[in-house]
C-alpha cells in the first residue's frame, strides 16, 4: 500500500469496538493484528524518511558549517503531514488488506 496516497484520516475517528471484533471473531486479536501492522508501517515510514535525511547528513561536527536547508525542512514536514501509522493499519484492516493468520486456529489441530 502507497502511504501516501491512502485515504486515512488525519484526525482520530470513533469506531465501533463491535464492529472490529466481528472480522476476526476476537477484538483482542482484531486488535493485536493492527497493532503489528501499525508498527511494520511506522518502522517502513521511519527507514524511507531516514534514507531521504541521509542525504543532507554532514561528515564534519563542526556546529558553524551547520546551516538550514530547506529542502530537509519540506521533506520533514511532509512526513510529518503522513496520516499515523494506526490509521493506516486501520484502514487496512478495514478494507481486508492485511494477510493474518492464527497457528493454534489452524486445520488439523483439534480444539
Amino acid at each position: 500500500m502507497t502511504y501516501k496516497k491512502s485515504d486515512a484520516p488525519d484526525t482520530t475517528i470513533t469506531r465501533n469496538s463491535g464492529d472490529l471484533g466481528d472480522k476476526v471473531g476476537n477484538l483482542y486479536e482484531s486488535l493485536a493484528i493492527i497493532s503489528k501492522r501499525a508498527d511494520q508501517i511506522g518502522r517502513d515510514i521511519k527507514e524511507e524518511l531516514n534514507a531521504k535525511l541521509s542525504e543532507f547528513a554532514s561528515s564534519s561536527d563542526n556546529l558553524e558549517e551547520i546551516f538550514e536547508n530547506r529542502e530537509q525542512i519540506e521533506i520533514s514536514k511532509y512526513y510529518e503531514k503522513l496520516p499515523k501509522p494506526l490509521a493506516l493499519a486501520m484502514v487496512e484492516f478495514e478494507n481486508d488488506q492485511i494477510y493474518y493468520r492464527n497457528p493454534t486456529n489452524e486445520e488439523g489441530e483439534t480444539e
